[in-house]
């Protein structure tokens, strides 16, 4: 993972210190601060790879600071580390609010590595992958897409989204399979998180000139096209 930079916003000294110490370890370039205003200032400041978002932070809470870094970048990766305590709305919440993943405490270093990997993989595919389905196509390695010669703009989880269905066009895609594979969800939950991003998916493709796509497939998921 060399040359791959991270922000750890953690408010516990031992716990900030052990981390950075081990991640450096591993080849990150980690920026390591104590509070959510610090962690939002170098997310800007350094435009890093990925985010540990530490629960509590000294001044906002996760979801709060999960909003404002994706303000700043609403493609950058954020795993929030919890402090514990959590329950499943809480969990819904956050990935609602933009987060990619959710690793509850007390875990594995080994654990955290893994999941810092299985994101970075998924934000920064392996160079020159295309998708192409009807007149859509996705240039994986640049994140670009289009719809014949028209330029799309796609927030990241739309953008994600549509890879994972332009990866098998018309097959159905269940909503638990989306949240698991997209999302990164462990268990089934009920948010409308897939629905309302495939509209806007959706409405943003056919403003560029798509025909029908995104195709709700009433109670099981959704097909990219017929």
């Amino acid at each position: 993972m060399g040359g791959t930079s991270l922000v750890l916003a953690e408010q516990e000294p031992e716990d900030r210190a052990s981390l950075e110490r081990h991640l450096r370890t591993d080849g990150f370039d980690v920026v390591g601060v104590a509070a959510a205003g610090e962690a939002v200032d170098a997310t800007m400041r350094r435009r890093p790879d990925l985010v540990l978002l530490g629960n509590p932070l000294a001044d906002a809470s996760a979801l709060e600071v999960c909003a404002r870094i994706r303000s700043c970048d609403d493609r950058l990766p954020v795993i929030v580390l919890d402090a514990g305590g959590a329950d499943t709305v809480d969990r819904v919440r956050a990935f609602d609010r933009g987060c990619d993943d959710w690793l509850a405490r007390p875990f594995d270093y080994e654990e955290l590595l893994a999941r810092i990997r299985a994101v970075l993989r998924r934000v920064r595919p392996e160079p020159g992958e295309r998708l192409r389905a009807g007149d859509i196509t996705v240039d994986r390695a640049t994140r670009r897409v289009s719809v014949g010669e028209m330029p799309v703009v796609l927030a990241g989880r739309e953008f994600e989204l549509l890879c994972k269905l332009a990866s098998d066009p018309t097959r159905v895609f269940t909503k638990e399979q989306l949240l698991r594979e997209v999302w990164g969800f462990r268990s089934a939950a009920r948010t409308r998180t897939v629905d309302s991003h495939a509209s806007r998916l959706r409405r943003k493709l056919g403003a560029a000139g798509s025909g029908e796509c995104v195709i709700n497939i009433w109670g099981i998921g959704y097909k990219l096209l017929e």
